[in-house]
């Protein structure tokens, strides 16, 4: 049994430390005073069956997980999916920051030259969401495409009207709602399970 209380106690250190919490953040969030929760750590007690499930829901791991010997302490998945989950945010954003920032750059070098490109920003709109769209598919399997989309369309009419508003082409405007009303009614599309 003092063996249990050990490997206990040593993985609700490890994980609690891992997840940046402290003692009295874990008790509130068991409903226990941190009192208790340094009883476990100290080893003097191993939490009962409604502690160990509740604790496991909190840590992303299974109870079997905290009764459990681990030689080399491994981080629990829910820690992998969150870094991972970070991660590829970063990566967007840095992608997203890079592509307005060689507009920028374009748009500079043009001003030097007595040129005035603004319209690069406009274009940098459905390029900066066609970017998140793969990226957001990619990591995120989707979620929330269908908003990107519809950005994505209302961002491609507005760099075309912009780019032939010397034409008046307010006809391009009129063909939006239809455009938008077709990506909603292609995300209502599902397939009929037999």
């Amino acid at each position: 049994m003092d063996d249990l209380k050990v490997i206990t106690a040593s993985n609700i250190i490890n994980l609690r430390t891992a997840k940046g919490m402290t003692q009295a953040e874990l008790g509130e969030l068991l409903n226990y005073s941190d009192k208790s929760v340094s009883k476990w750590e100290r080893a003097e007690a191993v939490p009962d069956a409604y502690v160990l499930k509740k604790m496991s829901e909190i840590f992303g791991v299974s109870v079997d997980y905290l009764l459990s010997s681990h030689d080399s302490w491994e981080r629990p998945e829910s820690f992998k999916k969150a870094e991972r989950s970070f991660h590829s945010k970063i990566i967007t954003a840095l992608s997203i920051f890079g592509i307005w920032t060689f507009a920028f750059l374009v748009y500079v070098i043009g001003w030097i030259m007595g040129a005035n490109w603004w319209l690069l920003f406009v274009y940098a709109l459905p390029v900066s969401l066609i970017t998140f769209l793969v990226l957001n598919s990619v990591w995120e399997q989707g979620k929330n495409n269908r908003h990107i989309i519809y950005g994505l369309v209302a961002s491609v009419f507005l760099a075309s009207y912009l780019t032939f508003m010397e034409y008046n082409p307010w006809q391009i405007l009129l063909l939006l709602l239809p455009a938008e009303f077709i990506v909603f009614l292609s995300f209502r599309i599902k397939k009929s399970h037999k």
